[in-house]
């Protein structure tokens, strides 16, 4: 029965079997008569639209000029605010130099650190020739080392302090 209806009413893909008598492609082509009409008509939309974009920008740039530069009405107003801190540093480099400028005075020069405490600072230099002429403080030697035992080391867990015994 399904073959009965193919045949009086025909397959929707049987208008695509033959080419028509006379032609010279396939009535199935797209139409290049239309395709031509809508790349020509795309070209002329395109520069119009150029030609109309070109035209707008001079007529603004030519408005900008007469009116000058105007701030934003809103603006005007108000005076200029800083952004809130942390701010960036306008000059960097001046500022590096001034904080080594008073790092330097205050290695190279005596002056007062606390003066309620009376402490005082002194010159770096004159700070290391009294250190080698009245020697460092040495350390205590009220806790004798421990002594060595054999198979014995320090831990890791206690940096050094303690001691614990060797595995092999």
């Amino acid at each position: 029965m399904a073959d009965h209806e193919h045949a009086t009413h025909g397959s929707p893909d049987d208008q695509y079997v033959e080419t028509p008598p006379g032609a010279g492609f396939e009535h199935t082509d797209a139409n290049v008569w239309i395709i031509v009409k809508f790349l020509a008509w795309l070209l002329v939309s395109a520069i119009v639209i150029h030609v109309g974009l070109g035209v707008l920008y001079q007529l603004m740039i030519q408005q900008a000029m007469e009116t000058g530069e105007q701030p934003y009405p809103l603006a005007a107003a108000q005076e200029q605010r800083l952004p809130p801190p942390p701010r960036l540093q306008q000059f960097p480099l001046n500022e590096r130099y001034e904080f080594r400028r008073g790092e330097e005075g205050l290695l190279q020069n005596y002056g007062w650190m606390n003066k309620n405490a009376g402490i005082v600072h002194i010159p770096i230099s004159e700070a290391m020739r009294l250190a080698v002429e009245r020697g460092l403080p040495s350390r205590a030697q009220d806790a004798p080392d421990p002594p060595a035992t054999p198979g014995l080391m320090p831990s890791d867990a206690s940096s050094g302090r303690t001691v614990e015994r060797r595995r092999q």
